[in-house]
């Protein structure tokens, strides 16, 4: 049986908060006969027990807050690896390459702490960022991995991917935060976008951070339907569509650092993904 954290700090503190009344009221009684200086040391040994268990409480918290990080943490390390095998399994499916997922996680995430953003959010980007295309699973292969063009039924079929992505997402708790890379990283800076047709910053800045990632890993890779386009054309390409489908002050500052975002989605995957 378990014993729950407040418990144990109830406990303790009861248990030695007794002992040292019980104690130093003896000592108190044998050691000072005069009753006026008795009151001054009772006065003294009751700011000495105040002050000696404020810090006994802020070791015992500490102590149990720091357990629950660790737990936190490895929790988060769990469904991490869950989502990597999910999205590595994705990335197979989608005939690209095998750790697209993962390559564009890296680059947005160090695209969005240029961009200022950090903590929950910046875990809400690398969950979304894995998970972005997740609504794809409910796309016919047929479609999915057509090599030539999608016809006008067939687009609006793939159009529905943000969608179908935002609702599995609903129903996981921990991602529910994570939801606005998958359901709006198709919308443009210009409000020609889907599904909403949000306009500039009405996108959700993580959206727009990955937007960016996505077009230059998209262009930079070979797909079922094109062949990689060479660095320099891409780059080309991202700096016309700022303003129109990106964001261009995050165009700007993905270009100021190409060479140190490109690198991070250069790096190897972790070997949980390599080995799935």
């Amino acid at each position: 049986m378990s014993i729950s954290p407040q418990f144990r700090i109830a406990f303790l503190y009861v248990a030695l908060a007794s002992l040292w009344i019980w104690l130093s009221d003896r000592a108190l009684a044998s050691l000072v006969l005069d009753p006026s200086q008795r009151v001054w040391a009772q006065s003294v040994k009751g700011w000495f027990f105040v002050m000696l268990t404020g810090v006994m409480l802020y070791w015992l918290i500490g102590k149990d807050l720091r357990r629950l990080a660790a737990i936190n943490r490895r929790l988060v390390r769990g469904h991490e690896q869950t989502l990597r095998v999910l999205v590595s399994a994705m990335d197979i499916r989608h005939k690209e390459t095998r750790d697209h997922s993962d390559r564009v996680m890296r680059m947005a995430m160090g695209l969005a702490r240029l961009a200022g953003m950090h903590g929950e959010a910046l875990l809400a980007v690398k969950f979304g960022a894995l998970l972005h295309d997740i609504g794809k699973l409910a796309i016919p292969d047929a479609i999915l991995i057509k090599p030539g063009k999608l016809d006008e039924a067939e687009m609006a079929h793939m159009r529905r991917h943000p969608e179908i992505g935002r609702e599995l997402m609903e129903q996981v708790d921990f991602l529910r935060g994570a939801i606005d890379i998958p359901y709006a990283h198709h919308e443009r800076w210009d409000g020609g976008g889907y599904p909403r047709g949000l306009r500039g910053e009405e996108i959700p800045l993580a959206a727009r951070v990955f937007s960016i990632v996505d077009v230059w890993d998209a262009l930079s890779f070979p797909r079922v339907y094109k062949p990689a386009w060479p660095e320099e054309e891409v780059l080309d390409y991202l700096r016309q569509a700022a303003g129109s489908q990106l964001d261009p002050q995050l165009i700007e500052l993905f270009l100021a650092n190409y060479p140190s975002i490109k690198a991070l989605g250069m790096a190897s995957p972790p070997p949980e993904l390599a080995q799935a």
